[in-house]
């Protein structure tokens, strides 16, 4: 209720009449020693429109020397506090809210502080060029958590060498996982960190400890924490680890029970990971250690004790060569933790994890590979190395007859990874495995979201060809012979798909035209003459049939196909469904429509007319 309040008394109090001027009391020594305002404090709200404008308080808050060590941040008393915020005027008003922001980063209060800071930011924007001010705004933000907005602030160079502004800075960098930079600080540091008490002194010198172990530097992680109390047991655990590392079993191992009996249940847990990471360390892996660690994963989350152990069973994992393993644990780590301070690392060695999957080498069943890369397609290689990897695996699970799966991966390449021109043939591949996998709405859908693109003729001319094969199957038959009318062989495709349904009026129609003399007798050729006989034959066209002997006995003479063909083109009397079943049998397996034909073949056969 307490900000609830002070927002509601300040709005209150700006919006009446401006009180008369209030005589302060006397600057006490700290606040001399540190340059601050000995105005009352107020509770910093947005300023009213109507509200008088502030006299600006930067120049004189300048000349005031720079705070340099934790005693600067003077505390007030929460009366005096709510009395300065009925009696604050715009004279005293911007000194009053440094009183109250530097107080409140004395307390630990950080919210009430960054609220007091950025309104004095809003109502005058030139304060932000005081160094203290930005001091206390790194300081608030680091207390928040905020800590990459607080490295920021604290970067500026007039703060460069300033003792109190280091060890914020070492605070913030140590918590946004940059342990190097933060060790950096430890020096600059020093000062302001021995004028506070143990207590105070134990967040910065824990987290600037946690980014030294991180580093492998178990001696300095020990100095770090020398004047730390026994009794912290986060301090006991970091000594633990560091004394172990450095090869005082013993002494560690007493530390980590000392803890153990005495810590909350965070503590207990990362006593259980300590013992782990430390047999582990040794060369020693437990039997039950991926049970331990499956145990630990999952009644604790978030944190630097789940990171722990995820990177500990990522590395048992890939020890063991278990793929499944391996990608689980680090998935997790680069998704939810973005890596840790071993990123690039981690990253290079989960692409190489997801290559070794997809390789032909992988044993693993393709459907489980195919589930496994999809489950972590966020971490295949980048640009051509992935897409060719991919690539590849599609392949292998088209010739496996797993056509869904294989569109579905490519799928995700033509969507996230493909741009512009290059969506072209693969769209016509993506959209050819859907349609021999029976779903062609689903072919259909990757043509139509890639057909914004300016494709040269010859891919659209592909696009077109797969676009006509799913339209026929959905039974929109009318727009699949549309789109056909503009591909140069669009009255072989429109010819395979009536041969298909056993439209023989439409079939005989669409073939004539495309007959050519008898001197070159390709299975094609044969194929397609043949074809026509039979739609003559059973379309009852004995003169035309008549004609088709004459212009291609001769051709057929010594073909192994020239008795199907005089079969086919004798009178229609001596042709029965036994003949005509016989003769479509002998018809060579070459079709017209070329590689397409396979698309057509893989649709369910539908009864069309028959004349």
């Amino acid at each position: 209720m307490r900000p609830i309040f002070a927002l509601a008394l300040l709005a209150a109090s700006a919006a009446a009449p401006t009180p008369a001027p209030v005589a302060t009391p006397p600057a006490n020594p700290a606040d001399t020693e540190n340059g601050a305002a000995t105005d009352i404090a107020v509770t910093p709200v947005a300023p009213i429109n109507d509200a008088p404008k502030v006299t600006p308080f930067a120049p004189q808050f300048s000349t005031l020397p720079t705070i340099t060590r934790p005693d600067g941040w003077a505390i007030v008393s929460r009366d005096t506090a709510w009395r300065g915020l009925m009696r604050s005027n715009p004279n005293n008003r911007q000194a009053a809210r440094w009183v109250y922001a530097r107080s409140q980063i004395g307390l630990g209060h950080a919210a009430e502080a960054i609220g007091a800071i950025a309104v004095m930011r809003q109502d005058e924007p030139d304060i932000v060029l005081v160094p203290s001010y930005q001091l206390a705004l790194g300081a608030a933000l680091t207390l928040l958590h905020r800590s990459p907005e607080a490295v920021v602030a604290l970067s500026v160079e007039a703060l460069t060498n300033n003792p109190e502004a280091c060890a914020w800075r070492m605070l913030a960098l140590a918590e946004a996982d940059q342990p190097a930079q933060a060790l950096g600080q430890v020096q600059c540091a020093i000062p302001a960190l021995n004028a506070r008490s143990p207590a105070v002194r134990a967040r910065f010198l824990l987290a600037i400890a946690r980014g030294a172990e991180r580093l492998g530097k178990p001696a300095l992680v020990v100095m770090l924490l020398r004047t730390l109390p026994a009794g912290n047991v986060s301090a006991e655990l970091l000594r633990a680890r560091a004394q172990i590392a450095l090869g005082h079993v013993a002494e560690g191992n007493l530390l980590l029970a000392r803890a153990a009996s005495t810590g909350d249940r965070a503590e207990r847990l990362d006593v259980d990971l300590s013992v782990l990471e430390a047999a582990v360390a040794r060369g020693a892996t437990p039997a039950d250690a991926v049970k331990q660690l499956r145990h630990i994963r999952y009644v604790w989350r978030g944190g630097a004790i789940e990171e722990r152990a995820l990177m500990l069973s990522y590395r048992l994992a890939r020890h063991r060569r278990d793929l499944r393993g391996t990608l689980e644990a680090g998935a997790t780590l680069f998704r939810y933790f973005n890596g840790g301070s071993a990123r690039p690392t981690l990253v290079a060695e989960l692409q190489d994890t997801i290559a070794t999957a997809l390789a032909p080498e992988n044993s693993m069943p393709l459907d489980q590979i195919a589930g496994l890369y999809w489950d972590y397609r966020d971490l295949a290689p980048a640009a051509a190395a992935g897409d060719l990897l991919v690539s590849h695996f599609a392949d292998r699970l088209q010739a496996a007859g797993l056509y869904a799966r294989a569109a579905e991966l490519l799928e995700h390449q033509l969507i996230m990874r493909t741009k512009d021109i290059a969506q072209g043939p693969l769209s016509t591949r993506v959209a050819s495995l859907f349609i021999l996998a029976g779903e062609p709405d689903r072919a259909l859908a990757a043509i139509r979201a890639t057909e914004e693109n300016a494709y040269p003729d010859a891919m659209l001319w592909d696009r077109h060809r797969v676009e006509a094969v799913a339209l026929d199957q959905l039974g929109r038959t009318n727009e699949a012979m549309a789109v056909l009318q503009e591909v140069p062989d669009g009255l072989a495709i429109r010819g395979e798909l009536y041969w298909k349904r056993h439209d023989w009026k439409a079939l005989a129609a669409v073939t004539e035209p495309t007959l050519t003399g008898g001197e070159k007798m390709t299975d094609v050729m044969q194929a397609k003459v043949l074809r026509y006989a039979i739609a003559l034959a059973m379309l009852g066209r004995e003169d035309a049939l008549a004609r088709l002997n004459a212009r291609y006995r001769a051709a057929f003479g010594k073909l192994p196909t020239a008795a199907t063909f005089e079969t086919l083109t004798a009178a229609i009397g001596a042709i029965d469904p036994a003949t005509v079943s016989a003769a479509m049998a002998a018809i060579p397996s070459a079709s017209p429509a070329g590689d397409i034909a396979d698309l057509v073949d893989a649709a369910p056969v539908v009864a069309g007319p028959t004349g």
